[in-house]
């Protein structure tokens, strides 16, 4: 009894971990990449649990940057190159640069397209 109890209790914690992710959901309007990108971007800068937000507290990052970020096939980013940087280090520029390299946006875009824009990082 104890052990199927127990067994229960791992499956609903398994079940509920399972659904508070969001599910990769397919958009192909460039406009509405843009808009979902920039608003993801957003609460990620935003403290006290964006993963952007954690990493600049992690490695102290100031200043503001801009960067031209190119999102590719299921949600990867494929370039980013520095636009401005006004106030920050070469160091936290290239750290940040990297960050936003390696990561992936909860929506998927059709194979083989592209979608560039250009974003405003200000850790001031």
């Amino acid at each position: 009894m104890k052990k199927l109890l127990l067994i229960c209790l791992i499956l609903a914690s398994a079940g509920s971990s399972f659904a508070q992710k969001k599910k990769r959901i397919l958009i192909e309007s460039a406009d509405q990449v843009i808009t979902e990108a920039v608003k993801e971007l957003d609460e990620e800068v935003q403290g006290p649990e964006g993963k952007i937000y954690i990493f600049m507290q992690e490695y102290s990052i100031t200043g503001k940057f801009t960067f031209d970020i190119t999102i590719h096939e299921k949600g990867y980013v494929a370039t980013v190159f520095v636009v401005e940087n006004d106030g920050g280090s070469i160091q936290s520029q290239n750290r940040l640069k990297d960050f936003i390299k390696d990561y992936r946006f909860w929506f998927k875009t059709p194979k083989g397209k592209d979608y560039k824009f250009q974003y405003v990082f200000n850790f001031n």
